[in-house]
């Protein structure tokens, strides 16, 4: 099976696409990592001005944009790897951010022929801000879904 982003000798035109977006929104702030096996990523940090968090250590935020190997089919995933959060709400188990609501569909949610890592990336830093005001006053920021507190919930979904 070949892989979304081609080969080291010959780049695919989408992951062009994605270099380029990702260096003009946020310049040298994301590096892109080709690993030898695995899947590629952007790793970068992002200053998280708030005054809740102190210091200038306090505020950096280490976010990790991965690209699954059915991309764009399925959108990146977000990470915050330091410092390390959690939270009960709009967060799976293994740290992933829930960046959105599939059932939005494509206007409001991932889009594979328009979403990409930038997309990804800033959505990832709106919930570093919104898990920050939830934090301060209980309430996450914005509409949530409001789900049958009988119905089970799927463990990839939060």
């Amino acid at each position: 099976m070949a892989l979304w982003w081609g080969t080291r000798t010959n780049v695919s035109p989408r992951l062009r696409l994605e270099v380029e977006a990702m260096r003009a929104t946020f310049e040298n702030t994301f590096k892109l990592v080709v690993p030898t096996l695995g899947q590629l990523y952007w790793e970068g940090t992002v200053d998280v001005n708030l005054d809740i968090l102190a210091t200038a250590e306090m505020r950096q935020h280490k976010i990790k944009i991965l690209y699954p190997n059915e991309y764009p089919n399925r959108p990146a995933e977000a990470y915050c790897l330091r410092p390390r959060i959690y939270s009960e709400k709009h967060q799976y188990e293994d740290g992933q951010l829930c960046l959105f609501n599939p059932k939005d569909g494509t206007q409001y949610g991932w889009n594979p022929s328009k979403s990409t890592a930038v997309t990804v990336a800033a959505w990832a830093v709106q919930w570093l801000y919104a898990y920050y005001t939830w934090r301060t006053i209980g309430n996450w920021p914005g509409v949530e879904e409001r789900i049958d507190p009988n119905t089970p919930i799927s463990p990839r979904r939060r």
